[in-house]
């Protein structure tokens, strides 16, 4: 009976009214994963945003010379091989180290902080992988 179906749906409460909001909301972890502390803070010291922000503005600061010795071509180029080399990735519950990046940059012949430091086993990003990749491909 349609007219019937129909009566059900007008009648019936969408879920999405159940679902708490604003301070009191509760955190999805299997679709979100563990909070971080870490992303909430604001920054404790004045430089902390530039050191953020270090390679960035090495990379506008390296295509500025580039422009200006070899012309607009250079730093386009260089541009186009930076966004082909991060498209390519490991699936999102594995770690990458980025070495084609690293290579284009002139880093992977220097040893660093993260080189040392950056340990896969510690990361907080590993979880489960068939959720992860459903909620990258959108399926959830």
């Amino acid at each position: 009976n349609s007219r019937g179906a129909a009566s059900l749906l007008k009648d019936s409460i969408p879920i999405t009214e159940f679902s708490a909001s604003g301070p009191f909301e509760g955190h999805d972890l299997l679709r979100r994963g563990f909070t971080s502390v870490k992303n909430e803070l604001l920054p404790s010291h004045p430089l902390e945003l530039s050191e953020k922000n270090f390679q960035l503005n090495q990379d506008k600061t390296n295509f500025d010379s580039l422009r200006n010795i070899q012309g607009l071509h250079a730093p386009l180029k260089l541009q186009m091989e930076f966004r082909a080399v991060k498209q390519v990735q490991r699936l999102p519950f594995l770690h990458s180290s980025n070495i084609a990046l690293d290579t284009l940059r002139g880093n992977d012949e220097c040893i660093s902080f993260e080189d040392i430091l950056n340990d896969a086993s510690q990361s907080e990003v590993m979880g489960e992988p068939h959720m992860m990749m459903e909620y990258k491909l959108g399926l959830l």
